[in-house]
């Protein structure tokens, strides 16, 4: 009798913790668009002297960022494996044309947020979620940015919620299991990092060692 109730109580746990492979599960915006009146500006430089604060490249997130799913769909686990290490969008770039995906979006966010106000502290929050399959693509990470005011923390740049600031957080921790709720996805793991680009070079080496003979 126990090994036939294990096997079925093995399959009743897994049903309960499978994420479902919905198209709502990626990245893009929610219906809602958390749109202010915000501060424009010709050209990246022209902002860069018009913006003072978190709150003001925030603003112009919400009115003028957009999500690409396409690009997702390129910069997914199961296309990186195929084409190696892709290019994200430099800020100024990403001004000129505000189109693309989370790590576009906090890049912009926090190399913005470092040269309009530094001692707000900005850096990346890199999200690793139980992975999904969108169009026989496999996601996984997502990407924010966050500043520190007043010993607090704060999250923006979030490409699900454009235009939307959470906080204040005593810690990342506190931000994450609320945000697990909010996604309805697990959390695995996550980091607080100073470059995008600590975490790419790390999976490209482990590619590579996988790759090897």
């Amino acid at each position: 009798m126990r090994r036939v109730l294990a096997p079925l109580l093995l399959a009743f746990v897994a049903a309960c913790t499978t994420v479902p492979q919905a198209a709502d599960l990626s990245d893009a915006p929610e219906g809602h668009r958390h749109v202010t009146v915000f501060k424009d500006a010709a050209t990246y430089p022209q902002a860069l002297q018009l913006w003072r604060s978190p709150e003001d490249v925030n603003a112009w997130i919400g009115a003028r960022f957009h999500y690409s799913l396409p690009r997702a769909m390129q910069l997914s686990e199961s296309q990186r494996a195929k084409a190696g290490q892709s290019r994200i969008h430099e800020p100024q770039e990403f001004f000129g044309a505000p189109s693309g995906i989370c790590v576009d979006l906090s890049r912009f966010a926090v190399e913005t947020l470092r040269q309009i106000n530094p001692e707000l502290q900005a850096n990346y929050l890199m999200i690793e979620f139980a992975p999904v399959t969108i169009g026989g693509n496999t996601l996984r990470m997502h990407w924010l940015a966050s500043f520190k005011r007043d010993g607090q923390y704060y999250f923006f740049a979030d490409s699900k919620r454009p235009g939307h600031v959470a906080g204040p957080y005593a810690s990342a921790q506190e931000f994450i299991a609320e945000y697990a709720a909010f996604r309805s996805r697990p959390v695995v793991a996550f980091r607080e990092l100073v470059s995008y680009q600590r975490r790419q070079r790390a999976m490209a080496s482990k590619q590579s060692r996988e790759e090897r003979p």
